[in-house]
């Protein structure tokens, strides 16, 4: 087996991990998310939620992550506890299962950033063509081919001299450039009204029963947890760093890059119809049709704006592909003797293959119908309803419950955190969390049954 790479720099760990989680999750799901279920609504309960249970499970990744120093399938067996290995082998899945149909939105968007810089669904009746004429079939294989290509390529470099050094450069980038959108967005006519749909928020419009399971997915989505990320890039640390103060770092980074992008979205929106209403807005190219409508509607500086906008996207996407690449990577590394760069490819080949179905067809057999339910929103309100919160609970059960003590001297670590610190947090991990994601749990496979039977027509239909 090769030897295992860490971190050069803390800061390289965290920008890395910054970079994670901050993906298509946060700038093109987020907002939409806020969009639907009632904007400064979600934008509060997803808030508490990263408070109370977000932060918390973070920190659960991290002890697990630095104390084995192995991937997420073998953390748990190195640990000394090999019958909860299946936690960890759930975390990988998911990753795979993520990433699998991420790469195909990232191919979306390259697709998109060259149609800005070319003007290609500008004008006439382009823009509400444009989404349909590339999110499937030959050409959005070939680009889902090419994301996953790009993020080969980062990851067969290494920690340090690739996703280190990339994550360096991208997460920076990624965070002036949506500042300056954000700035230029503000001077729009009728950004006030994006602002207040955004930032006021109306307890009102929250319909329990969606808004705290998706704000819940969100949550772990924007974080990149219980996918084995956050394990994996711990594994690489160094026994000085200190968890509670990174993780915080992290949380609130990602977080502010979640808000910047709604405040870049929502003027913008606004801007383009005062009386937009995206409470129904489904289906995985809704950030696409709506925001590349509103684009088109600004001109000649739209062109600009867009071409800005998803070059961001694409830097952000690709620095949390490459995290989901690395968990699967790093299984084999720890328990192969192949050089990095083959299993970097054959790992990125085996996730364009999963992904295909989604890039062949947004109605692959039939799952389509009026309802704006697609293949891609299937797999994502499977990942964020269901594989993302079992995966955080099982983990949370077992650091809270089985490894209580181990954990608390982990936590504790590179720490100048005070004893109540840990004492509180490991509580919150037994209790705290676990009750928030069962509760998201109920809600979630409600939400399922709901698409299940909605989906039931076309599928009994088929043929």
């Amino acid at each position: 087996m090769t030897q295992r790479e860490t971190w050069t720099t803390r800061l390289g760990f965290i920008l890395a991990a910054v970079g994670s989680a901050v993906g298509l999750g946060n700038i093109w799901g987020f907002p939409f998310q806020a969009g639907r279920n009632g904007g400064a609504a979600f934008l509060l309960v997803y808030l508490v939620v990263v408070l109370l249970v977000g932060l918390p499970a973070m920190l659960i990744e991290f002890v697990v992550g630095r104390r084995s120093k192995k991937n997420p399938v073998d953390a748990f067996r190195e640990l000394g506890y090999g019958s909860w290995t299946f936690a960890g082998a759930l975390t990988a899945f998911i990753a795979f299962w993520i990433l699998s149909f991420y790469s195909v939105v990232g191919g979306w968007v390259i697709r998109y950033l060259v149609g800005s810089l070319t003007g290609a669904y500008f004008g006439g009746t382009e823009v509400g063509n444009y989404f349909l004429s590339i999110a499937m079939g030959p050409d959005a294989v070939a680009f889902h081919a090419l994301f996953m290509l790009l993020s080969v390529g980062i990851v067969a470099l290494g920690v340090s001299d690739g996703i280190e050094r990339a994550t360096k450069l991208m997460v920076p980038s990624v965070v002036v450039l949506l500042v300056g959108i954000a700035v230029w967005a503000a001077t729009l006519s009728n950004a006030g009204a994006g602002y207040d749909f955004y930032l006021s928020p109306d307890l009102g419009e929250v319909q329990w029963g969606t808004v705290i399971p998706y704000a819940v997915g969100q949550a772990f989505f924007t974080l990149s947890l219980g996918m084995g990320a956050m394990i994996t890039y711990a594994s690489y640390l160094g026994e000085d760093d200190s968890l509670p103060a990174d993780g915080g770092i992290i949380a609130v980074l990602n977080t502010l890059v979640g808000v910047l992008a709604g405040l870049v979205v929502f003027p913008v929106l606004f801007h383009y119809d005062p009386n937009i209403d995206l409470s129904g807005a489904g289906g995985s190219g809704t950030a696409f049709t709506t925001l590349s409508s509103a684009f088109a509607g600004l001109g000649s500086g739209g062109r600009v704006l867009a071409s800005v906008f998803f070059f961001v996207l694409l830097i952000a996407a690709l620095s949390s592909s490459i995290s989901l690449l690395e968990v699967v990577t790093s299984y084999v590394l720890d328990n192969t003797d192949y050089e990095r760069s083959s299993v970097s490819v054959g790992a990125g080949s085996a996730v364009f293959l999963f992904g295909l179905p989604a890039a062949l067809g947004l109605n692959w057999l039939g799952l389509q119908d009026a309802s704006g339910i697609d293949t891609l929103t299937w797999y994502n309100d499977i990942a964020y309803n269901l594989l993302l919160p079992l995966s955080v609970l099982a983990v949370a059960v077992f650091v809270g419950w089985v490894y209580g003590r181990d954990a608390l001297d982990e936590i504790r670590r590179g720490s100048e955190t005070g004893n109540w610190f840990s004492v509180t947090w490991l509580w919150f991990v037994r209790l705290v969390v676990p009750a928030g994601i069962l509760f998201t749990l109920v809600l979630g496979v409600q939400t399922l049954l709901v698409n299940a039977q909605v989906l039931a027509g076309p599928v009994f239909e088929f043929g």
